[in-house]
């Protein structure tokens, strides 16, 4: 089996992250021993399992000694870091009955362009010492002098330069950490809030849940107390207002039958008292009207005897019709200073009467005292 281990970012043991690739070659083992123990380990597993336990272990493995090794040491000695890499795997995948047949290094990178610079110093001493040798073989002792001091201010450039950029790379590390770390704050921060406000609002609906309960059994409550005083309502008030009700219609249906039963015996009452009334009427029209009949008849065959007659009989009702208010008249005092006069007044009153009744009545007393 092939496989690609690899490493992205590493730190190096001088703090630089570097990308390194390599290519294993891997088989089975065919000893007794180291196959039953492959067998046991892989045995029902894809090769796509088998391979990624296989890369995982390799990759562990580059992972520690780049962190032992400077940059130049890996870049430079490609070979010697992959069978240092191949010395430290081999025990581990060997327990697993697995054989590392080869192991190189495919590609070394960095993204801070360190690789890059270093090759470009390389290329830049090579042709500084072109250079010198040159000198050398032209100019004396003092052109020597001050290659030689070039060549220090250029080594004191170089170091110079590489501190700077490795103390920009150090700071750029650092930022992005920074960056790094302040962005995972702030999401723990900001899933910290919105948990804590998912959990508020949980316990929101939790306690809207409880109020909606209690004031359902509160509403039941209500109820129950609406229906006990409606019954007792029902029981002490309405009841003895429909019997009282019940009582006074019965009363008044009463008093309404003995009220037409009354009146139905006034007007039976007043009936008979009527027709006994009328037919005593009748009854005294008809003696009235046959008594004045036969007072007519007796008129017409007596003339003015019966004429006569009928003025004394009225006489005395008229006298006493005449004398009825002197009866309340306990005494008549006659004022006259002679007795004589008081008795001719009287016969002069009595003397008169004749004279009145003749005017009121038509008749004579005299003619008829005479007759």
């Amino acid at each position: 089996m092939t496989l690609q281990p690899r490493c992205e970012e590493v730190e190096t043991a001088e703090g630089v992250a570097i990308t390194v690739t390599g290519v294993a070659q891997v088989k089975v083992m065919t000893d007794q021993d180291l196959l039953a123990v492959a067998c046991e380990q892989f045995m029902g597993k894809s090769v796509m399992e088998i391979k990624a336990v296989l890369l995982h272990t390799l990759e562990g493995h580059l992972r520690s000694i780049l962190g032992t090794l400077t940059v130049e040491q890996i870049y430079q000695d490609r070979d010697k870091f992959a069978q240092l890499v191949r010395e430290v795997a081999a025990p581990d995948v060997g327990r697993m009955g697995i054989e590392i047949l080869s192991f190189t290094i495919k590609d070394v990178y960095d993204r801070l362009d360190y690789l890059s610079s270093l090759g470009k110093t390389q290329t830049a001493a090579v042709q500084r010492d072109a250079d010198i040798g040159v000198a050398e073989a032209e100019r004396d002792a003092g052109i020597r002098e001050a290659e030689c001091k070039k060549e220090m201010m250029d080594v004191k450039f170089l170091a110079d330069t590489k501190m700077a950029d490795s103390k920009r790379e150090l700071e750029l590390q650092k930022a992005a950490f920074n960056q790094e770390v302040n962005t995972k704050k702030a999401e723990a921060h900001l899933a910290y809030e919105l948990q804590a406000a998912k959990e508020q609002q949980k316990i929101r609906l939790e306690e809207i849940q409880i109020q909606v309960v209690q004031r359902k059994k509160q509403i039941t409550i209500e109820e129950a107390e609406i229906n006990r005083t409606d019954k007792e309502l029902i029981a002490t008030v309405k009841r003895p207002a429909d019997a009282e009700a019940y009582k006074m219609q019965q009363l008044a249906e009463g008093h309404k039958i003995k009220t037409v039963l009354i009146a139905q015996a006034e007007a039976e009452k007043i009936k008979k008292v009527g027709e006994a009334e009328a037919s005593s009427i009748e009854a005294i029209g008809k003696a009235e009207a046959e008594k004045m009949r036969l007072k007519a008849e007796a008129y017409l065959q007596y003339g003015e005897a019966a004429k006569t007659a009928l003025v004394l009989e009225s006489l005395p009702k008229m006298a006493g019709k005449v004398a009825a208010p002197l009866a309340k008249t306990n005494e008549i005092v006659i004022l006259s200073g002679e007795a004589s006069r008081v008795t001719g007044e009287m016969n002069r009153l009595l003397a008169e009467l004749p004279v009145s009744v003749n005017a009121l009545t038509g008749v004579d007393l005299s003619k008829v005292s005479t007759t």
